[in-house]
């Protein structure tokens, strides 16, 4: 995890820091009922407190799909 790196070993300036996204996440959403965040091969998850898994394609597409389980859960 953490920020991509080009060939030439700079940062990549639109390579997402993935321990810095996971954090964000789990900040706003672990007192939602959400936990087990991750994030690997394009792959971003949580974990509901039920148990059911959330998926994205990138960190904004998780918050989505986590955003739009919680509100249908209220």
């Amino acid at each position: 995890m953490g920020r991509a790196a080009t060939a030439s070993g700079q940062r990549d300036p639109f390579a997402v820091d993935e321990d810095a996204a996971l954090a964000e996440l789990e900040l706003a959403w672990s007192d939602g009922g959400y936990h087990a965040f991750s994030a690997g091969g394009g792959h971003w998850c949580a974990v509901s407190i039920a148990g059911e898994v959330l998926t994205g394609g990138t960190p904004d597409e998780l918050d989505r799909e986590i955003r739009a389980h919680w509100e249908a859960m209220q």
